[in-house]
C-alpha cells in the first residue's frame, strides 16, 4: 500500500499529540471525526502506523543502554529472535558494520539490566560478544521526530488544542506509582490511545477509577507516547547511528545544536569508548555524508568515531516488525512492576 498526503497528515497530528481526540484532530485537518477514526483503523490494521507507550528511559529514573552484539553468522536468525523476545530489549536492529546487531535496552535499574538482560545474553547460543554503552543523558528521543506535512496554520492550531497528559505531563512525580497504576502500562504499550473505559473492561475495574489512575500515569513522566510509522512509508528509509566524542562540559550545547537537525531521532550522552550517540532517519545512503557534514558544522568539536547503517529493524520499542517495516501486531510487553523507592 501507499500512504496518501491525508494519511501522513493524520500521522503527524498524532506524532504531536498521540492521544488527541478525533474531534480536535478534525479541527486541524478539516475532516470529520468519524472519517479520521476509520482512516486510523485502516492504518493500524495494515501495520502502516501505530501508537505505543514505553518507559521513557530517562537516566534519572531508569536505565537506557545501547548494546552492540557479535554473533555466529550461521546462528544469526536464532540469536536475533531470542534477543527480540527479551522484554527489556526494546529495539533490535541488524547492522551493516563490524557489529552484527544493535540493541536498545530499557530497564528499571542497573541491577535489573544485569539480572534480566545481561544474564540472558550469556545463555544465548551463537552470541559471541556484547558491548554496552549506558546512557547518562537523553537529549532527544524519537517521540519528538515529525513528518513535515502539516501547514503552518495547521501546526499553529494544533499547538492550541492538546496536552496529552495535562499541564504536568513533563513533571515526573517524586514517588513510585502504586502497582494498581502500573497495571495500565501493558495496555498502553499495545495501544497508546487506549481509553480508561477500554482498560477498565480488561482489568475488571470501574472506569472512573481507571481514569484517575490513567491521569496519574500520564502525569508521572515515566512513559513516552509515540505515533510510529512504518519506515518504508516515511520517505526516510535509511537508519544511521553515529558513535562520537564530544568534549566534556559541551554535551548540552552540542545536544541543542543537534536538535535543530530535523532528521535526528535520538541523541544521548553515554559511557564507553565514545560518549555521544546520534541516530537519524535519512532519505538515502548519500545523505550519510550530508548528515556528517551538518553535524560537523553544528558541533565543530565533535569527533565522529563510527557510523553504522542498519540493514533491518526487527523490533522497535517493543513492537515486532515485518520485513517491509510494517508492524506485525505482536508486542513484547515489559513488566509493569517498578522497584521500591529508596
Amino acid at each position: 500500500m501507499e500512504l496518501s498526503e491525508e494519511d501522513l497528515a493524520l500521522i503527524q497530528v498524532l506524532q504531536t499529540y498521540p492521544r488527541l481526540g478525533w474531534a480536535d484532530a478534525s479541527k486541524v485537518l478539516g475532516v470529520h471525526a468519524t472519517t479520521l477514526a476509520a482512516r486510523w483503523e485502516r492504518l493500524t490494521s495494515s501495520g502502516a502506523a501505530w501508537v505505543t507507550a514505553h518507559l521513557a528511559g530517562d537516566p534519572k529514573q531508569m536505565l537506557l543502554a545501547f548494546v552492540a552484539v557479535d554473533c555466529d553468522m550461521n546462528l544469526r536468525d536464532s540469536v536475533t529472535a531470542q534477543l527480540a523476545g527479551i522484554p527489556g530489549i526494546v529495539t533490535v536492529e541488524e547492522a551493516a558494520s563490524n557489529r552484527d546487531l544493535m540493541l536498545t535496552v530499557i530497564t528499571r535499574s542497573l541491577e535489573e539490566f544485569s539480572a534480566t538482560v545481561v544474564a540472558q545474553l550469556k545463555n544465548i547460543e551463537g552470541l559471541i560478544k556484547y558491548q554496552a554503552a549506558l546512557c547518562t543523558r537523553l537529549h532527544t528521543s524519537a517521540d519528538e521526530w515529525r513528518l513535515n506535512i502539516l501547514s503552518k496554520p495547521q501546526l499553529a492550531l494544533l499547538r492550541t488544542l492538546g496536552h496529552q497528559g495535562g499541564p504536568d505531563a513533563h513533571q515526573a512525580e517524586a514517588g513510585q506509582l502504586p502497582q494498581s497504576h502500573l497495571d495500565l502500562l501493558p495496555f498502553l504499550a499495545r495501544d497508546g490511545r487506549a481509553t480508561a473505559a477500554q482498560i477498565a473492561r480488561e482489568l475488571g475495574r470501574r472506569p472512573a477509577t481507571v481514569q484517575r489512575q490513567l491521569n496519574r500515569v500520564l502525569a508521572s513522566g515515566i512513559l513516552l507516547f509515540r505515533c510510529e510509522i512504518a519506515q518504508a512509508f516515511s520517505s526516510y528509509p535509511v537508519t544511521c547511528q553515529w558513535f562520537a566524542n564530544v568534549p566534556a562540559g559541551q554535551h548540552e550545547e552540542a545536544a541543542a545544536a543537534i536538535r535543530t537537525i530535523k532528521n535526528v531521532r535520538l541523541s544521548a550522552s553515554t559511557t564507553g569508548p565514545t560518549n555521544f550517540v546520534i541516530i537519524m532517519w535519512l532519505q538515502s545512503l548519500a545523505d550519510v555524508m550530508t548528515a556528517e557534514l551538518a553535524l560537523q558544522q553544528k558541533v565543530p568539536r565533535i569527533h565522529l568515531v563510527e557510523s553504522v547503517v542498519m540493514l533491518r529493524t526487527v523490533k522497535r520499542v517493543g513492537w515486532m516488525l515485518n520485513e517491509d517495516t510494517t508492524s506485525s501486531g505482536a508486542v513484547v510487553v515489559q513488566s509493569a512492576a517498578l522497584p521500591a523507592a529508596d
